[in-house]
């Protein structure tokens, strides 16, 4: 089981009794521990959360599947079938049970994974990539109005080249479709607001990955299916038995896939924080797009290697917010005005 790391990354001065605190360090960059378990856990997050994408767009487009409520109710199902029994063989569940914030996150999480994959049903994989490039910005404006977090306003700055570079790098052949990209909008500030919850269980209320995800899985199945009844299916019954073999083998993939994706992710935030899972995420994009043009030789456009540059000065920027201030400060003309 993954460990967990009390902490945040978003606070700049966090107001307590009246006085205000010093910035808490970004844990996902400063561990205590060995960084291993850190690399296995962000490696297993970033292969299972492409396979998931690739997986479920494929079943969209080349298996015409029209029921993107129905496939989240089943990756919630595959949780609890698999969860559940992780649970019982690790011990008994956590005794404090925080259930008000469980239910809220079941919320916000049904409602980010079916807007997602609605949107993912609408607008290619790459438009898709490139709309939840703006996540880090999302989670930091949410980080500071729901929990009043300050940040370093060069911080704010990075979210600039960051989200853009990110959005620039596949932004090369995206024809966009707007009621798809408003969709995946709204699915992108959810997915926001649930990093930030799920931050706060695991590492305010002590909850480990498998936990979080059985109390999570059930009520976000109800939710879930009850919509994708009402929905999806109750119209069109009959078309859900049409559907192949080699459909089901691959729906029963991408639940397995999912159920190790949320794992995953719940291990990188118990370890790291809402925001840098977010910037991981956004830096994948660069990673993937130097990947394929050093093993494939596939080609990249001037603006996919513009977005790269962007991508890369922002996350300087946001871990080094100190260090690029005293520079632009020591800079000819910048610095204070010198007295005669």
């Amino acid at each position: 089981m993954c460990p967990r790391c009390p902490g945040g990354d978003e606070a700049a001065m966090t107001a307590a009794g009246g006085t205000l605190q010093p910035r808490r360090p970004d844990p996902g960059w400063q561990l205590s521990g060995p960084p291993l378990p850190l690399a296995l856990t962000v490696l297993a997050w970033l292969g299972t959360g492409t396979a998931l994408a690739g997986l479920n767009k494929w079943i969209f487009a080349a298996h015409g599947f029209r029921y993107p409520l129905l496939l989240s109710s089943l990756h919630m199902l595959a949780a609890v079938a698999l969860g559940y029994p992780l649970g019982w063989a690790r011990g008994p569940p956590p005794s404090v049970r925080p259930r008000a914030r469980i239910y809220l996150l079941s919320l916000t999480f049904c409602g980010s994974v079916a807007l997602g994959n609605l949107g993912l049903s609408l607008v290619p994989l790459d438009a898709a990539q490139a709309v939840h490039a703006t996540a880090p910005l999302a989670t930091l404006l949410l980080s500071a109005l729901l929990r009043g977090h300050r940040h370093h306003p060069l911080q704010y700055v990075a979210m600039g080249p960051v989200c853009a570079g990110a959005a620039c790098s596949i932004a090369g052949g995206v024809h966009f479709h707007q009621p798809g990209g408003c969709v995946l909008l709204a699915a992108t500030v959810l997915r926001a607001l649930k990093s930030l919850q799920q931050s706060l269980l695991l590492q305010e209320d002590r909850l480990d990955a498998v936990s979080l995800l059985c109390l999570t899985a059930l009520p976000s199945f109800w939710l879930l299916f009850g919509a994708a009844m009402a929905l999806e299916v109750a119209p069109a019954w009959e078309g859900v038995l049409r559907y192949d073999g080699s459909l089901w083998g691959c729906i029963l993939l991408s639940c397995l896939g999912s159920v190790l994706y949320n794992l995953a992710s719940f291990c990188v935030l118990s370890l790291t924080s809402a925001l840098t899972i977010h910037l991981l995420g956004n830096l994948t994009v660069v990673g993937n797009l130097l990947l394929s043009r050093l093993l494939f030789g596939s080609h990249l456009s001037g603006l996919s290697y513009l977005g790269i540059g962007l991508t890369l000065a922002g996350m300087f920027m946001y871990h080094q917010p100190q260090l690029v201030a005293r520079r632009w400060a020591a800079w000819p003309g910048h610095g204070p005005p010198r007295r005669e």
